[in-house]
């Protein structure tokens, strides 16, 4: 499982066939990408991970502070294509990425305990395989990779 973590000032998803908009203010926008080899251990271990990591800043411009520890909000988006593979050709494959069906059990799973991690109303989320346009203020800019301990080799 890949989570690309950005800590932002503001983001947001809209998906205007859908009639559907979420947002957020200070926290994270997690794009999350889940392989065919995942389990819910792996959802866990990031789920865990992106709540606890220390990249807000405190009171001396340190970054020592979790989402958790800022009460900061997080939208989470569904993104297959963390998974794609760009190594032979200019087409990626995305032969790593899990199928429809268990990536979103396993995105739903993700979704479930950064709510019991940080409570309901702090997480936002798209909707699941369906085309978005996501809003990401990036804040710092700070972007970062938390990978389950059980990767996929490419």
């Amino acid at each position: 499982m890949r989570a690309l973590v950005q800590r932002v000032s503001s983001g947001g998803v809209k998906i205007p066939s859908e009639n559907y908009t979420k947002s957020i203010k200070k926290g994270l926008v997690i794009l999350l990408g889940v392989a065919e080899n995942d389990s819910s251990h792996d959802v866990v271990f990031v789920a865990d991970k992106c709540c606890n990591l220390r990249i807000f800043e405190d009171e001396n411009e340190k970054m020592n502070l979790s989402l958790k520890d800022i009460k900061g909000e997080v939208l989470v988006i569904s993104q297959f294509t963390l998974y794609g593979d760009t190594r032979k050709g200019n087409r990626p494959s995305f032969s790593n990425a899990a199928r429809p069906e268990l990536a979103e059990k396993y995105y739903e799973e993700f979704v479930s305990r950064m709510k019991i991690n940080l409570g309901e109303s702090k997480v936002k989320t798209g909707i699941f395989a369906t085309m978005m346009q996501v809003e990401i203020n990036n804040d710092g800019p700070v972007t970062l990779l938390v990978e389950s301990k059980q990767k996929v080799e490419n």
